[in-house]
């Protein structure tokens, strides 16, 4: 089954038994396939990955000297190549809170740049998602303008809806990404088939409706049908923080599944932009619940 994740749909992290853990049927000659650890192990079939370059090419072969892990990706790759993409996210946020206003003189310019930001970042994420290969350039550009974008709203949220929001959105957003990691390293949370299908036609449905509300809202006025505002905004929040945090789940299933199958070191950059983009969700949906809840006040 090929990937579910939007970002890591085309990398090719897919199994033959159709769920996300690996395949431990045996393979032909009765080598399971639970041996994929092993540097030696012939290619598995279904790993895009398995083209091993240290495998031995005959019975008697001398075990290669080089180690297995050579040019692989690995947890620090991933944790290092977030940790960029997130603090330049970080960074250019501050700076846009900090050098555009919010005040009646000048927001409209600074949401002006914060909207443009926005749309070349969604613009940036496409491009990337659909591309063959990992793009550092444009995956820190997604970040970059992406903050712009959150700098700016955040900075509007905060000074004119409510004080303290955007650090409740992060604390929130921190929560659930503790949450989720603990529940995912517990075993209490099982990425298999049946949970990547509910959580991807969640999404489509989700999506589909605030698309729905905000056509409505263009050329209807007002709060389109509702689903951003009152109670069915709030409902709409709690349900958008929920896919988030399967998005996160399903996240850590592509990191995890990357490093055992031994996926090039490039795709560490794709599990940091699945990870920043997964996390920009989350962050933006605590925001608009936090909107929500003080404007009913």
């Amino acid at each position: 089954m090929r990937s579910s994740n939007p970002v890591f749909s085309r990398r090719g992290f897919s199994r033959d038994n159709g769920h996300a853990g690996f395949n431990t049927a045996p393979q032909a000659g009765g080598a399971a396939v639970g041996t994929q650890g092993n540097p030696y192990a012939q290619p598995q079939a279904g790993n895009p990955y398995a083209q091993n370059p240290y495998a031995q090419q005959a019975p008697y072969a001398a075990p290669p000297q080089a180690p297995a892990t050579t040019g692989r990706m690995t947890m620090d790759d991933v944790l290092m190549r977030t940790g960029t993409t997130l603090g330049i996210l970080i960074v250019t946020a501050a700076l846009a809170w900090a050098l555009l206003p919010v005040d009646d003189a000048n927001i409209s310019r600074s949401y002006g740049i914060a909207i443009v930001a926005g749309l070349v970042g969604m613009v940036l994420a496409l491009v990337q998602s659909f591309k063959r290969k990992a793009s550092p350039a444009l995956i820190l550009s997604y970040a970059a303008l992406e903050g712009v974008f959150l700098g700016v709203v955040s900075s509007v949220v905060d000074n004119r809806i409510a004080s303290g929001a955007a650090m409740q959105a992060v604390l929130g957003t921190l929560a659930v990404f503790a949450a989720v990691l603990v529940a995912y390293k517990a075993g209490w949370i099982r990425v298999n088939r049946r949970f990547v299908g509910f959580v991807m036609a969640a999404a489509l449905g989700f999506i589909a409706l605030m698309a729905i509300n905000l056509l409505f809202a263009v050329f209807g006025g007002g709060d389109g049908l509702g689903f951003r505002s009152g109670p069915l905004g709030i409902l709409f929040g709690v349900i958008g923080i929920l896919l988030g945090a399967c998005f996160l789940a399903l996240d850590f299933k592509q990191v995890e599944d990357g490093i055992a199958y031994g996926a090039p070191r490039e795709e560490a950059w794709m599990a940091a932009f699945g990870l920043t983009m997964t996390l920009v969700w989350i962050y933006m949906e605590f925001l608009r619940l936090i909107s929500i809840l003080n404007s009913s006040d």
